[in-house]
């Protein structure tokens, strides 16, 4: 038997610095070894997350006591727990977001808080209260956010993977699509330039910075995380850094933004919050569009396949062009298509595999459950790459 050719050797043609990636991201990798090289991650007991955080409020909020905490569901990527304080000008029910060991999608919460920040009053989201950026005093690093109540998926969705598949049929379509692409809009319209992001470097260096900044970071992850070799993922890599678009205009991206990621009223149809900005960045808003035109972030309904479960691509992307005022770029959309296939494929077989392999989070089960998807995103990212090749 001949060994396994390394089908990582990207190197060739035209590659750049496969080194230029945004500081404050390289941080968060180099914390993300160390966390890793420590073993196994134990989750944290609720009495012991009670306890750390009552002190960490005997602080910040002197007089204020956490009550009725409870583990939430979900939370591949992060640790989360809701709690209420009954009393006082803290009043309300809150959740509290942790890292572990390794999460699905590592991130660093000072950068969350900040995002959460700037962008209330803009677009509904959750309100970030207090940080624990560094876990001195948490135990891990945590940013606690007033609790918003609503719904991911409609309740006749049963036990679907939270914005995989989501069928909102004709009604909720009707009333949440317009929502979808006006947020993602003012997303991208913020002014990061005077916005208090301190932690948020701009990838202007040159024109093909912004996409370098996010190849360079995931490829980097992928050779961290790899539970094996998969040649389109190195074919891919090569593609993409032979194919770098240039970024006329740096936006403020959320780096998440599908159906399963914001919270809705079911009754109304009104969303109530965005979620998940921990992979919010400054780069390409076609990268945005790309990553919630995902083919398994949609479903076919109604005889046609609609992206994020809203509308067909060609009309996601007329609507977003019509209230933004920008033209989208097909060949930059296509780019970002690619890397958003790419990281998904990295997510769900590399990172996710491995954090459950070796224990270093808390949802083993859950992340070993929602591998097979890694495969949807692989024959996704083929298809792309066979239809530029034919191009």
């Amino acid at each position: 038997m001949t060994a396994e050719p390394d089908v990582e050797a990207v190197p060739v043609g035209k590659v750049g610095n496969m080194r230029d990636i945004e500081p404050a991201v390289a941080a968060v990798l180099d914390r993300r070894r160390l966390r890793k090289a420590a073993g196994v991650y134990r989750a944290r007991t609720e009495d012991d997350v009670q306890a750390r955080l009552n002190a960490f409020l005997a602080e910040e909020a002197p007089g204020a006591r956490a009550d009725a905490l409870q583990r939430m569901g979900g939370g591949a990527s992060k640790e989360q727990f809701s709690f209420t304080i009954a009393d006082g000008e803290h009043a309300g029910r809150y959740v509290l977001r942790m890292e572990p060991a390794q999460s699905i999608s590592e991130s660093d919460r000072r950068r969350e808080f900040e995002i959460l920040d700037v962008f209330r009053g803009i677009v509904p989201a959750p309100e970030p209260v207090w940080l624990d950026a560094e876990g001195d005093r948490l135990g891990q690093p945590g940013a606690i956010m007033r609790f918003v109540g609503g719904v991911t998926k409609p309740s006749h969705n049963g036990r679907t993977v939270s914005g995989l598949g989501t069928l909102l049929g004709a009604d909720l379509r009707e009333r949440i699509g317009p929502q979808f692409i006006d947020h993602l809009v003012a997303i991208h319209a913020l002014d990061w330039r005077t916005a208090h992001l301190p932690t948020f470097q701009v990838p202007d260096a040159d024109p093909q910075q912004a996409a370098r900044w996010q190849l360079n970071w995931w490829a980097q992850v992928w050779r961290e995380d790899r539970v094996h070799p998969i040649p389109a993922v190195a074919m891919a890599e090569r593609w993409m850094r032979e194919n770098l678009p240039a970024a006329h205009e740096l936006v403020l991206v959320h780096g998440d933004y599908r159906t399963g990621n914001y919270l809705f009223d079911e009754e109304s149809g009104e969303i109530v919050a965005v979620l998940d900005w921990e992979l919010a960045h400054i780069g390409d808003f076609h990268e945005d569009l790309a990553w919630a035109m995902q083919r398994a972030f949609g479903a076919y309904e109604d005889g046609a396949y609609r992206a994020s479960g809203l509308y067909p691509r060609e009309e996601m992307i007329a609507r977003y062009e019509a209230a933004s005022g920008r033209r989208v770029d097909r060949r930059t959309l296509r780019f970002y298509e690619v890397l958003a296939a790419y990281k998904t494929i990295i997510i769900v077989l590399a990172t996710g595999l491995r954090s459950a392999r070796d224990h270093h989070n808390h949802q083993d089960v859950l992340l070993t459950w929602i591998a097979p998807a890694g495969h949807i995103f692989h024959a996704e990212m083929c298809d792309l790459l066979r239809q530029e090749i034919a191009s």
